[in-house]
């Protein structure tokens, strides 16, 4: 039997379109429309989670989900940048800035660093590798980045590499012992 888990990323927001770091902010209208118009696409499990944030819950809703909160699904915590462009905090903080990508160890912002976003959801993803659990869960782009982080078994690095639109679907498959990436999609 294989643990089957189905990542969705949540529908576009302000934040998503002018590329800034996310505060709890809703879906833009055009992005609940379009998660709206993929309801029925996505088949629940035996266990639908979403993130706390009101984007991945509202992007559950509209895709008509009856999901359940679950705290290690959140975004990363963005700290002092949430709220701001990553274009202000490159002209404010360029040094930060570079830090963060480049030290993994780094939370220049005051918030979680990418080590601790990684660890965060590496055990997240152990812990649901039963076999025959079948789990989907409306989450963020950093969660689905790191996800696939640990099932490539790819150094952290990797994490700048990998780009997740909003609703996105995201399938991996656990045997116990490793993940596996099966697919990426767009939803919309």
């Amino acid at each position: 039997m294989i643990a089957r888990l189905t990542l969705i990323c949540h529908a576009a927001t302000a934040a998503t379109r002018t590329g800034a770091f996310p505060g709890d902010e809703p879906l833009e209208p055009q992005g609940a429309a379009a998660a709206a118009g993929c309801a029925g696409r996505i088949r629940g499990g035996p266990s639908v989670l979403t993130s706390p944030a009101l984007r991945a819950r509202q992007t559950a809703d509209a895709l008509g989900l009856s999901a359940s909160i679950d705290q290690e699904l959140r975004d990363c915590d963005y700290g002092r940048w949430a709220g701001r462009s990553l274009a202000q905090v490159e002209a404010d903080e360029p040094e930060a800035l570079a830090a963060w990508i480049t030290d993994p160890r780094s939370a220049a912002h005051d918030g979680e660093s990418l080590e601790e976003l990684l660890a965060r959801v590496s055990s997240w993803l152990d812990e649901r590798c039963d076999a025959g659990t079948r789990i989907v869960a409306v989450t963020h782009a950093s969660v689905v980045r790191a996800a696939i982080v640990h099932a490539l078994r790819a150094a952290s690095h990797s994490f700048w590499l990998i780009d997740i639109d909003p609703l996105t679907r995201t399938e991996l498959r656990g045997n116990g012992a490793r993940w596996t990436l099966r697919a990426i999609e767009r939803l919309a």
